[in-house]
C-alpha cells in the first residue's frame, strides 16, 4: 500500500503560479483544484517571491506572467532559467502572440499562452511541458515558421535584442527616458545608448519615429487594466 501511494503521489504535478493579480492567481488554482493530476503548491506576486520558491526546488512546472513586479519582459525568465535551467516555464500572458511568443520561447520557456485561452488549454499545456515537450498554439507555430525561412521578410523590430526590444516598447508608450531607466532598472545613460542604437537599426530619425515605428506594428505595451470589481447585486424586493 505505502508503494502504491508513493507512485500517485509521484505522478501530480506540483505548479506554481506567478502573476501579480490576485484574482488571476485564484482562477488559475480553481482550474488546477478542478484536475486530479496537477496541485497549485505555490504562488507569487512578484520576480522576488518567483525566485525564492524556484530556488526552493518544490515545483515541477512554473506558469509565468510576463509582467511582475521587480521584473521586466524576458528578464525574469531569463533568471529562472539560469537558477533551474530544466525547470518547465509556461508563460501565461495577455500579451498576443506576435509580439513575445519567439523570444520567450528562444529564452527557454516551454510554452506560451494568452490568458484569453487559459481557461481551455491550461491544463493540456502544463501536462505538455512537464512531460518534456513544447506547448504553442497555431499562431505561434507559424512565427516560428516563419522564422525559420531565410527567405521569409523579418521586420527590423525581430533582429533586434531583448533589451533593445524593451526600449523599442516602452518608447512606443511615450515614456521618457528617465521614467524608461526607473522602469528598467538601468542608468539614463544606458537607456540613451539603447535609443541610439534602436534610431540607427530602424532607420529613424527621431524619437517620435520610433514612437511611430511601434505603434504601427502594434508593440505598445499599454499598462494592464486592473480586474473590476463585480457590481453589487442588486436587492431583492
Amino acid at each position: 500500500m505505502q508503494r502504491g501511494s508513493s507512485r500517485r503521489r509521484a505522478a501530480v504535478i506540483r505548479v506554481l503560479v506567478a502573476d501579480d493579480y490576485p484574482v488571476v492567481r485564484h482562477g488559475l488554482k480553481q482550474i488546477f483544484a478542478e484536475t486530479p493530476d496537477i496541485v497549485a503548491i505555490g504562488e507569487a506576486s512578484s520576480a522576488r517571491e518567483v525566485l525564492a520558491q524556484v530556488r526552493a526546488g518544490t515545483c515541477d512546472v512554473l506558469v509565468l506572467d510576463l509582467s511582475m513586479p521587480g521584473s521586466q519582459g524576458v528578464d525574469l525568465l531569463e533568471r529562472v532559467k539560469r537558477e533551474r535551467p530544466r525547470l518547465p516555464v509556461l508563460v501565461l500572458t495577455m500579451y498576443p502572440e506576435d509580439q513575445y511568443a519567439v523570444r520567450v520561447l528562444e529564452a527557454g520557456a516551454a510554452g506560451y499562452l494568452t490568458k484569453e485561452s487559459a481557461a481551455d488549454e491550461l491544463v493540456q499545456a502544463v501536462r505538455k511541458v512537464h512531460g518534456g515537450g513544447r506547448y504553442v498554439t497555431a499562431a505561434v507555430a507559424e512565427l516560428l515558421a516563419a522564422r525559420l525561412d531565410p527567405l521569409a521578410g523579418r521586420p527590423p523590430h525581430e533582429r533586434l535584442s531583448n533589451r533593445e526590444y524593451q526600449v523599442l516598447c516602452l518608447l512606443g508608450r511615450a515614456l521618457r527616458v528617465k521614467e524608461i531607466a526607473q522602469e528598467l532598472h538601468l542608468s539614463e545613460k544606458t537607456v540613451s545608448t539603447y535609443r541610439s542604437r534602436l534610431l540607427e537599426k530602424l532607420q529613424a530619425r527621431s524619437t517620435a519615429e520610433l514612437i511611430r515605428y511601434a505603434v504601427v506594428n502594434r508593440l505598445v505595451e499599454l499598462p494592464r487594466p486592473r480586474p473590476a470589481p463585480r457590481a453589487p447585486s442588486a436587492p431583492r424586493l
